[in-house]
């Protein structure tokens, strides 16, 4: 815990470099062999994007133990890139050879970086998502949706509303104290139970419950613990490999006896644009998802081409007083959040009586600064149930105001 952290940090080893490269190649056979691979990340795994860790010489919770602040500002989380393992583990789930990957880590970048949600279990919360107390309705978003917490740390409010019943809505981070969310716990312990392999990559691995992820695997006869981490663990007397390693180095060589590339982190967004008949009129609603249907908050406001009207906040909806021609070309200039440079964007909607929705895939290459749209099949009517992301309220075409700028609080 926080209070727990010694005022001098443990110490820190590295290995030489030949002595991790054996130890990647025999990694690298396991993960060939494996049945059920399995992952658990800590804070280690983002330190190289510019996020601190806890109970390094400079973590979060060793500074605190020392009374010392901070010198030099931290990487904000919104604009980290993924590391080149978060990649690596990415690319090793679309090989089929990562079967789940349980993180302790609230920082997003797994998410962000192209794992599926229904691959990973986010143990102590994403500050990147928010969900409505009543109907459970979950929401990710490009800002930090996390809680004030001025009166408590157990006080998960964020101040907004759910679109779809009106709840409050609740971030997702797991405070001391606070019970680890049910659904993903048992996800976690479910995978723990049939792996066969499990790497442990940045972790100290001192935080029930999570902790007991990889001890299962660890204790169960068959199996293998491997631990890459620059200090010493409570587990270390488990592993079948210990690694002092910084996470990047061992995972860069892994994907080299592997035969396989790190791919280079492409920010994806998706976006629907959808026209239905409200009251014998027709409105138009742009909207984003992510790739489970997530509601996702990506867009600062939405621009219809040929016209003055702005959209400067969601849900981003334009009604028209009479029917659309068909075919009709609508152009939209969409304009983001802009946490990595991102420009504005057009995208090209053809209407017509028989396409009334499109979803396009948009990915942005931060090293480049350009914008790849593709054009996808749209959201069948079940999926479209179950990513009801219709928010009340509406900007109006029929007259000449402006809709105010009503940005979700950051924090």
């Amino acid at each position: 815990m926080a209070d727990s952290a010694p005022k001098v940090a443990a110490e820190e080893r590295i290995e030489a470099l030949d002595a991790i490269d054996r130890k990647a190649q025999t990694l690298a056979n396991q993960i060939k062999k494996s049945k059920h691979f399995i992952a658990f990340t800590g804070a280690g795994v983002s330190t190289s994007a510019g996020i601190p860790d806890f109970r390094g010489p400079d973590g979060a919770w060793t500074l605190r133990a020392q009374g010392r602040q901070r010198t030099g500002k931290a990487v904000s989380t919104l604009q980290a890139i993924p590391t080149p393992t978060h990649m690596a583990l990415v690319e090793l789930q679309n090989q089929g050879l990562l079967k789940y990957l349980v993180s302790q880590n609230c920082d997003g970048l797994h998410r962000k970086s192209g794992m599926l949600p229904a691959n990973i279990s986010e143990l102590h919360g994403n500050s990147n998502i928010e969900s409505c107390k009543d109907c459970g309705k979950e929401y990710l978003r490009d800002f930090r949706a996390v809680a004030t917490y001025e009166k408590t740390v157990h006080d998960h409010r964020t101040g907004r509303k759910c679109a779809l019943c009106g709840g409050v809505l609740l971030d997702s981070i797991v405070n001391f104290g606070d019970f680890l969310p049910a659904a993903p716990l048992q996800n976690a312990e479910d995978n723990a139970k049939k792996a066969d392999l499990c790497l442990v990559l940045g972790s100290s691995i001192t935080i029930p419950p999570a902790c007991t992820i990889p001890e299962c695997v660890g204790k169960k006869k068959g199996a293998k613990l491997a631990i890459c981490n620059l200090q010493e663990t409570p587990l270390d007397s488990l592993a079948s490999m210990r690694i002092y390693a910084k996470a990047d180095d061992l995972m860069i060589r892994i994907m080299e006896k592997l035969n396989l590339s790190i791919p280079a982190f492409i920010l994806r967004r998706r976006l629907v644009i959808d026209v239905e008949m409200r009251q014998d009129k027709p409105q138009l609603t742009v909207y984003g998802v992510d790739v489970d249907l997530t509601p996702a908050t990506f867009l600062k406001s939405v621009k219809l081409g040929y016209n003055r009207r702005l959209v400067r906040s969601e849900p981003f909806v334009f009604n028209f007083r009479t029917s659309l021609e068909s075919p009709l070309e609508l152009k939209f200039e969409l304009e983001f959040m802009g946490h990595y440079g991102e420009p504005n964007l057009d995208v090209v909607f053809e209407y017509n009586e028989g396409n009334t929705q499109a979803v396009y895939l948009l990915e942005y290459n931060p090293q480049t600064g350009e914008w790849k749209t593709i054009k996808q099949k749209g959201l069948s009517a079940s999926e479209r149930a179950r990513g009801d992301v219709e928010m009340e309220g509406s900007s109006i075409l029929e007259d000449d105001s402006i809709p105010e700028f009503r940005m979700p609080v950051m924090v």
